[in-house]
């Protein structure tokens, strides 16, 4: 007997509980395919049915979409199987919802911990960098502290060639450790575009750039950890002002200048 669209359309809430089965199911599927307002009723009642199942654990759903899918369920045609004996109790439809209400709470709860694990893999994630950053400054203020509490630290003073002693610089230098430290005080402001360049003058050979710094409004300045040239033997340690990108050579007065001592 070939169905009406009506008889069709009284099918779509048990298909969308997924509770039609065997031929019936069938000819539902194959009117859907032909049937574009059956397939907007479908939605419609799956819309619902997700709703529903949402209110358990969330935000109750608006009650015109529990009422449609209510009156839908209720204008069904009540269906016995055959193969299930009379004696039996027809199973209450309230019970044929579980299996959907399960699995919208399951799919939520899924979610739920989704969310939190992916929380905690960045909350872990910049506790990594700040565990790596501070590691780093850590390994830096160790150097520092290595150079100063060397065996072979050679500690230069720096004094005016020219002028009364109130500037003064130091030098810190490890020939083992390869690396050196500077620090200044009561030196004079630098013109715009200027600043002072320290030089390395080793036993034989041409000034070596080691670096151009700039004190502050108290006149102190202070470089840190810079590594010394391989090979070379320091005579004595120089201060020129320059431009404030640095020079190759000197190119004014020396200002500063210590010369190494035997013995530091």
């Amino acid at each position: 007997m070939i169905k009406t669209h009506q008889q069709f359309a009284d099918d779509l809430a048990l298909y969308a509980l997924d509770e039609l089965a065997g031929a019936e199911r069938q000819e539902l599927e194959e009117h859907l395919h032909t049937c574009a307002a059956c397939r907007r009723e479908l939605q419609a009642l799956r819309g619902d049915l997700g709703l529903l199942g949402l209110s358990t654990s969330g935000p109750q759903p608006p009650a015109r979409a529990k009422e449609r899918l209510m009156r839908a369920i209720a204008a069904e045609p009540p269906r016995v199987p055959a193969a299930v004996p009379a004696e039996l109790p027809r199973r209450s439809l309230w019970w044929a919802w579980v299996p959907a209400f399960a699995a919208v709470a399951l799919f939520f709860l899924a979610l739920g911990i989704w969310r939190d694990n992916r929380h905690m893999t960045e909350v872990v994630a910049d506790l990594d960098k700040r565990n790596q950053d501070l590691v780093v400054q850590l390994g830096r203020v160790a150097a520092q502290l290595r150079l100063l509490q060397a065996p072979d630290a050679v500690h230069v003073s720096l004094n005016p060639m020219k002028a009364p002693p109130r500037p003064n610089g130091t030098a810190i230098f490890s020939p083992y450790q390869k690396r050196m430290m500077f620090m200044a005080s009561n030196l004079p402001p630098v013109p715009e575009g200027k600043a002072y360049e320290l030089w390395i003058i080793p036993a034989t050979g041409a000034p070596m750039p080691a670096g151009v710094f700039k004190p502050d409004e108290h006149g102190n300045a202070m470089m840190m950890d810079h590594p010394m040239p391989a090979g070379v033997i320091a005579k004595a340690f120089a201060i020129t002002m320059e431009n404030e990108e640095g020079s190759d050579k000197p190119t004014s007065p020396i200002l500063l200048m210590g010369e190494v001592t035997a013995g530091g």
